[in-house]
């Protein structure tokens, strides 16, 4: 994998405005059944039942199982449409993280994060990822899932010129290099429910955050 990250490598052949991308809503799941199964099964395993979670880059579902029963989940995401409907959100927020990083909530806010299948669509993922350590509760988790599915001319360079396994390594690295998360885990789930393939990364909140990421 190329050392170190470069900008280049999160150049797009869109580079225009997200919103304008996703001014339309698109009320698809953009992987199958099985995999959509996977999804809330690794939800299920790493999430606290209960409790407040952030859903980054959302869309009009989530995959949050039922057995989670959370007390609050926040949709961040660009169309408020889909977002609007949406069954898990209590709350919605219209942010675009690439153009700003900085996540519109107050540190420790959170019993976890997900971001499902938009890993691919970061420009800036060591800032949103410092960001996503702040807002999560210290210990709790930040759980990533994706397969190879993608817009493609919104996907990031780095992204599109990687196989499968450096996919999985460089959604680690985003987590190891925000300097926010710690006992990174990474989950390969290919096969399961003979469905599209799903990957996953899990990272806990550091207890203690370090300068750069910590509310001015």
């Amino acid at each position: 994998m190329p050392d170190p990250l470069k900008n280049d490598f999160f150049r797009r052949f869109d580079e225009s405005d997200d919103e304008l991308f996703y001014t339309s809503p698109r009320k698809v799941v953009h992987i199958d059944d099985g995999a959509i199964a996977t999804v809330s099964e690794i939800y299920a395993r790493i999430l606290s039942p209960r409790g407040e979670i952030l859903d980054l880059m959302s869309s009009w579902r989530s995959h949050l199982p039922e057995s989670l029963r959370p007390a609050r989940v926040v949709g961040l995401g660009l169309n408020r449409e889909e977002m609007e409907d949406n069954p898990a959100l209590n709350e919605i927020v219209v942010h675009n993280v690439n153009r700003d990083p900085r996540l519109p909530f107050a540190d420790a806010s959170f019993d976890g994060a997900v971001m499902t299948v938009s890993i691919q669509y970061l420009i800036r993922p060591l800032e949103v990822f410092a960001e996503v350590g702040r807002v999560v509760r210290p210990g709790y988790p930040f759980v990533v899932t994706f397969s190879n599915r993608m817009f493609p001319t919104k996907a990031v360079a780095i992204w599109h010129g990687a196989s499968e396994t450096q996919r999985l390594a460089i959604a680690a690295r985003y987590f190891a290099e925000s300097g926010a998360f710690e006992k990174i885990e990474t989950l390969d789930c290919r096969g399961q429910h003979g469905s599209d393939p799903i990957w996953g990364v899990v990272g806990y909140a550091m207890k203690t955050l370090p300068e750069q990421t910590k509310s001015q």
